[in-house]
């Protein structure tokens, strides 16, 4: 029996739909939602991305500025620029984009971002106040994950999840979350011995990594659940997880696809962290 595919997409159009219908309040309101997204890098990948996330910002009545400073702007410019846009009123979400230039590092600079505009959860103070159980927008890709969970009524409390990966991109912060929903959370990486030993004792399996293929049907228990966060591209021009689905999808109980899965929901809350932050402000 084939694993049950945990589409994001449902997911993602009915939290695009809430934020657009607050998006227009506050418009109606006098205060107009903005996102701002700093871009200093010539990488192509990077400008679809945000190209994607300014088309998708319009759809729900967000305006989004992309700050352009070039690939070779000087971290002092990029933090100045953060800093700048974090005491813009008009402003009420703020992304740093990577990759960044030579010798700018994104935990350094991420800090210029005040934590009430921090949408994506990357200043380091917003994961501080995340595991302290404060205030704080989580970044959106694990936020996601718990999302997604959530959606299909997946039951977390005393359940033991395996998260692979231990980024503060998505795997500490995801880790804090599942805590919070009284998982029993064990933290996954690249100094762990026999891998397949933990995560097949785990009810659920959150793989994020960024190495595809890395989870096999030998990491994985029968029926479990298993959420994919990779996005891998290859040769052909696609995208493939940290899963491998072929031989995953016969033994796992349900498995996010690789892409429609976690990608589409961590866009759509990415918008909805930028409403709320100017609900707040």
């Amino acid at each position: 029996m084939s694993a049950s595919i945990l589409s994001g997409k449902e997911l993602a159009a009915a939290i695009r739909a809430e934020t657009a219908a607050k998006a227009a309040e506050l418009t109606a309101a006098g205060r107009p939602p903005k996102l701002a997204v700093v871009v200093a890098t010539a990488d192509e990948s990077s400008a679809w991305y945000v190209r994607s996330i300014a088309n998708a910002a319009v759809k729900v009545g967000i305006t989004c500025d992309i700050v352009d400073l070039g690939a070779d702007a000087a971290p002092a410019d990029i933090r100045h620029k953060l800093a700048s846009l974090s005491i813009d009123e008009t402003v009420h979400g703020v992304i740093l984009q990577t990759p960044l230039p030579h010798g700018a590092k994104p935990e350094d600079l991420a800090g210029a971002i005040a934590f009430e505009k921090d949408i994506d959860g990357a200043n380091p103070l917003s994961l501080g106040r995340l595991a302290a159980g404060l205030p704080a927008f989580a970044p959106a890709t694990a936020e996601a994950v718990i999302a997604i969970l959530d959606h299909y009524q997946i039951e977390l409390t005393g359940r033991r999840v395996a998260v692979v990966g231990r980024s503060t991109v998505v795997g500490k912060p995801a880790a804090h979350l599942l805590l919070d929903k009284n998982a029993t959370v064990t933290v996954c990486h690249s100094r762990t011995k026999d891998l397949a030993a933990v995560t097949s004792n785990a009810d659920v399996v959150v793989a994020a990594v960024g190495r595809a293929g890395l989870i096999t049907a030998e990491h994985i228990r029968p029926g479990a659940v298993v959420v994919d966060v990779g996005t891998n591209p290859t040769a052909e021009g696609g995208l493939v997880g940290d899963v491998d689905a072929a031989s995953v999808t016969e033994k796992a109980g349900a498995l996010t696809p690789v892409p429609g899965g976690v990608g589409p929901v961590t866009t759509a809350l990415l918008l909805q962290h930028t409403v709320q932050a100017a609900s707040i402000r």
